[in-house]
């Protein structure tokens, strides 16, 4: 066919003289291809219907059928045929009459994009042969009989990843004859794990159900003295997500003939995952305000996020980081790439780039808050993705760590850059002074510890010191209690503190500080996170000892419950309960419940819950997936959020 076939009636795309063809960037665009193409003049007594033509096609495209069997793609809701590169797949097409090689000649071309080019990899013509060779495009018979033969066919290992549309053409002495345009013979192809031509091959079975087909995962967060755990829906085979994750490539402008290439779509998605400067998928949010939008804590997973994005074309508002790494996992999965989730914790945000933490203290051993610009976040997520790395030297490929939170320029703002030039000058200055040429005081340890508490009620912290030494030392010790967001920036001090503790030779000495509700709750944060930060000089010696903590609240959860046979295609009730530990009442309070496989995204709005009343929430469901699937919940409201719960259920087939 002609690569490029374009009508007399159709607009062509302005050029701009660097390439002899637009770009081919959207995988959604297609070209016109004509269902006659005629070599010459058509003699008047030609007929179509007198050569071998195409009466139908069959894909086996059900999710039972062997093409989504035997290329894992089963679970995708999905009614178009979905298979993986580098491995065969069938079809069956049903001619006028019966086939006859000698005579008949006929070929498949696979197309993809608005301007098709053989030399791209986006129009992929395929003769019948006799063999199919590993990892190459081709095609064979396995199957005649009457009008119908069944053809294997055998995608490349390294071909574009999209949806390609599918023509049969059909050579007569006149012209091609073609079948109609029909989306019903689209064709997904998707990366291969289990291929070994593909740069993504995976070679444990366990960890491609895991890190490929695994709906769902787990979210670490807390901090590093109190792991916690939530659940995250990856949702990667609901229906529509496929298109979803291809029309992230279109946005990204990425050529598709680069689409084959697991690199150039990670470092492209890791951009568009976060709506910074291309108008991507999701709008961050630190400040713990979120008008007109969803809080981070409130989604249960990637799809909602996915599909009003896909829909609107507007960033969905709002994420922080473990959200943009929940939405490019499920973006990754869903393409074959294998992917993880990975949590860091203690992850330092060095603003002035020296590769050390710095904390400016004032001459009384205080932190000074206006200078001290560096953080530690209590915890940030990203992703890793399987891969090899043939642009690097050997040894270098395997997990590959992509971002998709919105990264500052390495010089930062020009208000940090205002900030640290003032605190560089202000160091410097001080230290012509021996004053503050703090020095540690190394016969004296000291440690801090905080009691484990729930949400809305007095905890106590203690510190301790231990003199290793004969001599008798006192202590100036100043505690500073700090409301902060999980990446460590201060938001406010609530607790100030100051103590004189006299540190006996070679003893123990503890102080306890109690921390009350009232101190704390009025300003309190998403994740109830706090940051201490305790310092004493040892007035002897003029030295200064120094520890800081983050700590987390423990914050209340949700119950799930299920009633009734839970089988596929039946009706199952769900119940979610929650009772307020607070003192206060709860305002505006939204319940989220999804489970991939059992019930898309259901919420319901709650305008009260008072102290100590419990909510609960019926729904009816039914559950479309048969075998192990989670239901997830999250409650939301500006009093409390990162509320939790999960339920795992085994789903019977009918």
């Amino acid at each position: 066919m002609s690569e490029t076939t374009n009508t007399d009636k159709e607009k062509k795309p302005p050029l701009n003289g660097r390439r002899a063809l637009p770009p081919n960037n959207s995988n959604d665009e297609e070209n016109e291809v004509p269902e006659m193409e005629a070599f010459g003049l058509i003699p008047r007594g030609f007929n179509p219907k007198d050569y071998l033509r195409v009466v139908d096609i069959n894909m086996f495209k059900e999710p039972h059928e062997i093409n989504k069997q035997q290329h894992h793609t089963d679970k995708y809701y999905s009614p178009k045929l979905i298979v993986r590169r580098g491995q065969p797949f069938q079809i069956q097409i049903d001619f006028n009459r019966p086939y006859r090689p000698e005579t008949d000649q006929f070929w498949l071309e696979y197309l993809i994009g608005r301007y098709p080019q053989q030399n791209k990899g986006t129009y992929i013509p395929i003769f019948v042969g006799d063999v199919l060779k590993p990892g190459e495009w081709g095609a064979k018979i396995t199957h005649k009989e009457n009008n119908s033969i069944r053809l294997s066919i055998m995608s490349s290992a390294t071909c574009i990843v999209g949806k390609f549309r599918l023509y049969v053409a059909v050579w007569t002495p006149f012209g091609i004859l073609r079948t109609h345009r029909n989306s019903a013979t689209d064709t997904y192809i998707l990366f291969n794990p289990w291929c070994q031509q593909d740069a993504v091959y995976l070679d444990d079975e366990k960890e491609r159900e895991e890190y490929v087909l695994n709906d769902v995962g787990i979210v670490f967060h807390g901090n590093i003295n109190d792991i916690r755990l939530r659940s995250w829906s990856y949702g990667q085979f609901e229906e529509n997500i496929l298109d979803a994750c291809l029309f992230l490539m279109d946005k990204a402008e990425l050529e598709l003939s680069g689409r084959g290439n697991p690199i150039k779509i990670c470092r492209v998605a890791s951009a568009v995952i976060n709506s910074r400067d291309d108008n991507g998928v999701i709008a961050g949010s630190w400040d713990n305000t979120y008008t007109y939008g969803v809080a981070p804590s409130a989604w249960t997973g990637s799809v909602d996020i996915l599909l009003e994005y896909y829909s609107s074309k507007q960033p969905v508002r709002y994420g922080q980081c473990w959200v943009f790494a929940g939405v490019f996992n499920t973006f990754l999965r869903c393409l074959g790439i294998p992917a993880r989730l990975v949590t860091n914790y203690s992850s330092a945000h060095d603003n002035n780039a020296n590769l050390q933490l710095d904390f400016f203290l004032d001459d009384e051993g205080k932190v000074d808050t206006k200078l001290t610009k560096d953080s530690v976040w209590n915890y940030h997520c990203w992703n890793e993705a399987w891969m090899t790395r043939p642009d690097l030297p050997v040894g270098f490929g395997g997990w590959q760590v992509v971002d998709g939170t919105p990264q500052e320029t390495s010089d930062g703002s020009e208000e940090e850059r205002l900030a640290l030039e003032t605190a560089v000058m202000y160091g410097v200055k001080k230290q012509t002074t021996q004053d503050t040429l703090y020095q540690p005081q190394t016969d004296v340890d000291m440690e801090f510890q905080a009691q484990k508490a729930v949400l809305g009620s007095d905890f106590k912290v203690t510190i301790t010191f231990r003199n290793k030494s004969r001599n008798y030392y006192t202590a100036t010790t100043y505690l500073s209690g700090n409301i902060v967001f999980y990446t460590g920036v201060t938001k406010n001090e609530f607790k100030k503190h100051s103590f004189s503790a006299k540190l006996e030779p070679y003893s123990s000495s503890a102080f306890d500080v109690v921390i009350k509700s009232s101190e704390y709750m009025s300003d309190l944060l998403d994740q109830a996170s706090f940051h201490f930060f305790v310092t004493a000089r040892i007035n002897e010696t003029g030295k200064i000892l120094a520890t800081q903590k983050a700590t987390v609240l423990e914050i209340p959860s949700l119950r799930i419950k299920t009633q009734g046979e839970m089988v596929a295609g039946k009706e199952m009730s769900v119940t979610v309960e929650f009772t307020n530990p607070l003192k206060q009442t709860l305002q505006n309070v939204t319940l989220r419940l999804e489970g991939p496989g059992v019930l898309r995204t259901m919420k319901k709005e709650f305008r009260q819950i008072p102290p100590n009343s419990t909510l609960i929430w019926e729904i009816k469901c039914f559950p479309k997936q048969p075998g192990l699937r989670k239901l997830i919940a999250s409650l939301n409201c500006d009093a409390l959020r990162h509320v939790y719960g999960d339920l795992n259920v085994q789903i019977q087939k009918p």
